[in-house]
């Protein structure tokens, strides 16, 4: 749309495979599913709809007597085989269907299957204004992936299985219904419309959709074919403003993939309420309202942007070249995650695409470290949706660059190119990938995909540099520090001034866990380049002396290395590097190398950093400014206090800048706890963020709710954010007042515990998945066994698997936080306290030795 046996014994990581997990295969084809007809009616007021679905099959064998479908919780009226009534048993799961007559091979057979479904929990939604929220509008709107089509309409429900569809739809007027395809009739029916859409391409059950609303059309076009976004009404220059650059991309995907877009119409359609940030239905997407973007949010806003790209690159990857099965689901969400960076290399440049690229790694490596680790192919789970996770996404977008840089740019795209032309309208599974690399390039990339795709990991490098003045050679050491070592021919470049000498580089074989490297070099360099382009995803440690960090902060031509070098400074410390660090916030060209810079800079317990960041509060870019208030979190001072102040008070012209300077001052308010005046006026100020600064998407606000969060202590605090948890606040700031009750919960007395507990246990009860996965997340952030009992009950209640993933996952989280010793809290204070004195001790040594340089 996210544990195989190499990992599950490495204790270094937890195994993906949850209790429950087992082998998955698509079941054996009684034949080949040629078209789905469904023929509908809604009954909007009452949820409920009804109709019949005709399933044209063709055996693959003779003889079959039974044929079995899946269908989730409808009610079945009635089945005829080629208009013949047929015995059939149904067990809410799965519809046994025996057949009067066994078929005969390649001769087809229509299935026709009356039913009817009220009030459904799945598969396909119904939102409607009501008491809490008046202004909700009135839609219909259905989600298959991975495997929920089957709550909505019989059919065999596996992406194995390629037809063309048909949906004809009667829904009350003035509703619109948008589908797959192409709109070949609509008829006027009374107070009723019926809208007829026919898909004539193949694709899976999972991309069947239907959208219904009032909805304004934007009509746009490309190449003939018409593109058209669909929005609640008076939201159309939103629309133009979020949507508008999609015939620019079909146009620049088309070229990439070699190959024009493959159906007739593309669609856009912004539905209230909806699960995920979009689905990739075939010539349909539908995307959640909230990437509607108003003039401001567009200044610091690229999310809309890549979820656009990204969508749109399913239909190729997922929806012309299908996956055959779940576990090969990287190939599509890789490609189209990928998408992202290259129309953001294409928009804005190579650098943000470089930048972009380091933050789906860092994405990616966040979960394996905090999370799991697995091989990105694995058919082993308990639910096909647990596979839609970092490593699919990031880690496959990575996996696809570094395809990318083996072979080359243009050998890349003839591969991609030959992937797409030979497998359109049919299914794949990795090995098609492989086997169309070798086909256009003779290139057998399989030990890559052993690495990187079929196990989990990466490598973990730690590089060390010396340079040996009389023999001048250049020495690098590479150790790699996890358990199963990789193989890869890696470059390294040493650095001069423009002008002074020629860069040398060389790519050297790093596959032992120690290897030390010796170089020749006219003279001393500057820099020291490791992994040349940084293609390869990795962890780096360099452990380069002060001067060539300095030096490859300034002069290293890639961003990503300087943000390494900037990385390598802040763990050094000192004022040295904390002086390096504030030039570079000042001077460096790129906005992406300043914002992690600012972070860098608050890492550095010296007194100094506060005054190194407050020019970054000036700083053209929004994405600085906003790391540079996210990095006061850090300082605990009056100063930063005021500042962060300030901006609040004064407003910044980014939503986001203002919503972090309201965590951030929380964070600082909450470190100074025998400081009640502070706390007192901090809650105030966030207080009046809430009641003032209601808008778009509710940033600010959950923002304000996030800083009264970091007040653990303060029960004023809890009353705010349990206030914003009732029914009718606005739902992007409810769930983030739902998710921060945990956050504030640790330094709660008894008595305000149980009241969290209390209303996390009703909000729990709610049956909309954005609020379960709210309530799952804050309960996993308490240390109460109490929070481990809701969090059972939820896991075992809840009808979705990924609630149910992150439940269970949540619960052995709580578990350890209970066992821990109680005691290394308290040593963990005590040492933040004795970190506060170093720090003002440091500061003050390290004034003394820059005076005393400046004399001698």
């Amino acid at each position: 749309m996210s544990q195989f046996y190499f990992d599950t014994e490495n204790h270094r990581h937890k195994s993906f495979e949850l209790p429950g997990a087992k082998p998955h295969y698509n079941p054996d084809r009684p034949g080949q599913v040629e078209h789905i007809f469904l023929d509908i009616s809604l009954d909007i007021k009452t949820q409920s709809y009804q109709g019949t679905c005709t399933i044209t099959l063709k055996p693959i064998r003779d003889r079959i007597d039974r044929l079995t479908l899946d269908a989730m919780n409808l009610d079945i009226k009635s089945v005829a085989v080629d208009t013949i009534e047929q015995v059939f048993d149904y067990d809410g799961e799965q519809l046994q269907i025996k057949l009067d007559s066994p078929t005969i091979v390649n001769q087809s057979i229509k299935i026709a299957i009356a039913y009817s479904r009220i009030n459904p929990q799945r598969g396909i939604y119904f939102i409607q204004p009501e008491k809490h929220y008046p202004d909700k509008p009135t839609q219909v709107w259905t989600q298959g992936e991975d495997e929920d089509s089957r709550f909505w309409f019989p059919c065999f429900d596996y992406p194995g299985q390629l037809s063309t569809s048909e949906i004809k739809v009667r829904v009350p007027k003035p509703y619109i219904a948008i589908s797959n395809g192409e709109l070949i009739d609509t008829k006027t029916n009374g107070n009723y419309k019926i809208y007829h859409w026919l898909q004539k391409e193949i694709h899976p059950t999972y991309l069947m959709t239907l959208a219904v609303g009032d909805f304004a059309e934007i009509r746009d076009e490309w190449n003939g074919k018409a593109v058209t976004y669909y929005v609640e009404k008076g939201r159309e220059e939103e629309a133009k403003r979020s949507m508008g650059k999609t015939p620019r991309m079909m146009e620049f995907l088309s070229e990439k993939y070699g190959y024009i877009y493959p159906f007739p119409k593309y669609a856009q359609v912004c539905v209230d309420d909806f699960i995920f940030g979009g689905m990739e239905n075939t010539s349909t997407t539908v995307l959640t309202d909230r990437c509607l973007l108003d003039e401001k949010a567009a200044i610091d806003n690229r999310n809309t942007e890549s979820l656009v790209v990204h969508e749109l690159a399913h239909q190729w990857f997922g929806d012309l070249v299908v996956i055959k099965h779940w576990s090969h689901a990287w190939i599509k969400e890789g490609m189209a995650t990928y998408s992202e960076t290259m129309w953001t290399e294409n928009e804005y440049g190579v650098d943000d695409a470089v930048y972009y690229r380091l933050q789906d790694a860092r994405s990616y490596l966040t979960e394996d470290a905090e999370r799991y680790r697995r091989p990105m192919v694995t058919h082993v789970y308990r639910e096909a949706i647990e596979l839609y996770d970092r490593h699919i996404y990031e880690k496959g977008a990575c996996v696809y660059h570094m395809i990318r840089a083996e072979l080359g740019e243009e050998l890349f795209w003839k591969a991609i190119q030959t992937f797409v032309r030979d497998n359109a309208h049919s299914t794949v599974e990795t090995v098609d990938l492989l086997r169309a690399i070798e086909k256009a390039t003779g290139r057998n990339l399989t030990a890559l995909f052993d690495q990187y795709v079929y196990r989990g990991g990466h490598p973990d490098y730690q590089v060390s540099y010396a340079w040996d003045g009389d023999s001048k050679l250049a020495k690098v050491t590479v150790k790699q520090s996890q358990a199963d070592l990789f193989d890869l021919r890696i470059p390294i470049r040493f650095g001069y001034k423009d002008g002074e000498n020629t860069e040398a580089t060389y790519t050297v074989r790093i596959h032992e866990a120690e290897q030390s490297f010796y170089f020749p070099l006219p003279e001393k360099p500057l820099f020291i380049s490791f992994d040349v382009g940084n293609h390869y995803l990795k962890t780096v440690t360099l452990e380069y002396p002060l001067p060539e960090l300095k030096a490859q902060l300034e002069f290293d031509p890639h961003p990503t290395s300087r943000i390494y070098a900037a990385s390598a400074l802040g763990k050094k410390g000192g004022l040295e590097a904390l002086k390096a660090l504030a030039t570079a916030l000042t001077q460096e060209k790129f906005w992406g190398v300043r914002v992690e810079v600012a972070k860098q800079i608050a890492t550095i317990n010296l007194e100094q950093n506060f005054e190194a960041l407050i020019p970054g509060l000036k700083d053209e870019s929004a994405f600085v400014r906003r790391a540079v208030v996210e990095a006061m979190a850090k300082i605990k001072t009056n100063d930063s206090y005021k500042a962060l102040k300030e901006v609040i008070q004064e407003s910044d012209r980014s939503y986001y800048v203002e919503a972090a300077a309201c965590r951030s001052i929380g964070a600082v308010s909450a470190a100074t706890t025998d400081d009640k005046p502070k706390e007192e006026k901090a809650i105030k100020l966030l207080k009046s963020v809430l009641e003032e600064k209601a808008g778009w998407n509710e940033v600010i606000r959950s923002g304000a709710i996030s800083g009264l969060a970091e007040l653990k202590t303060s029960e004023t605090a809890l009353d705010l954010v349990l206030q914003y948890t009732k029914i009718g606040t606005p739902q992007p700031l409810r769930l983030t007042a739902i998710r921060a009750l945990g956050r504030i919960s640790p330094g709660q007395n008894g008595n305000n515990l149980e009241r969290i507990l209390e209303r996390l246990k009703e909000l729990a009860k709610e049956g909309f998945f954005l609020t379960q996965v709210a309530v799952v997340v804050a309960l996993g952030q308490m240390e109460t066994p109490k929070a481990i009992a809701i969090l059972q009950n939820l896991a075992s209640q809840t009808p979705d698997g990924r609630v149910r993933r992150i439940a269970d996952e949540e619960i052995a989280s709580v578990q350890k936080k209970i066992g821990s010793d109680k005691a290394l809290t308290q040593m963990r204070d005590e040492l933040e306290q004795l970190k506060q004195q170093n720090k003002e001790l440091r500061s003050r040594m390290e004034n003394l030795e820059a005076k005393s340089e400046n004399h001698n």
